[in-house]
């Protein structure tokens, strides 16, 4: 079965807590990723999340937040498989698009949180 492998890497100037906020709730995960279903494997709390994903696809996902400098790096990981037969073509124009889904989801954080601070300005929580 063709494989989806997906990682990505976001700076944040927030504290991890902050961010970790956005992944904690169960009913934003749907907004987030509408055709997957999770269920939370491990929570690491402001460190993060790492959920099993039925649905669309079967597998893992994960968003680790590494507190670094005055921010955060939100490292999102997303191992899975699709849960019927497809042709191996299928899992590379599925994996770009999770990726660009990825890197849409952390820059969203990105401009939210980080709204009105001046580059090369201090977190402002």
């Amino acid at each position: 079965m063709p494989s989806v492998d997906v990682v990505d890497e976001t700076f944040v100037v927030v504290p991890p807590q902050v961010l970790a906020a956005e992944f904690a709730t169960p009913a934003r995960w749907r907004a987030l990723w509408p055709d997957l279903d999770l269920e939370v494997m491990t929570d690491r709390g402001a460190a993060g999340f790492r959920w099993t994903v039925t649905g669309a696809l079967v597998g893992s996902m994960e968003v680790w937040l590494e507190p670094v400098l005055d921010g955060t790096v939100l490292h999102y990981f997303l191992r899975a498989e699709s849960p019927t037969p497809r042709p191996a073509r299928w899992a590379a124009a599925e994996a770009q698009r999770r990726q660009r889904a990825a890197k849409a989801i952390a820059l969203a954080c990105k401009d939210r949180l980080e709204a009105g601070r001046a580059a090369g300005e201090p977190p402002a929580r």
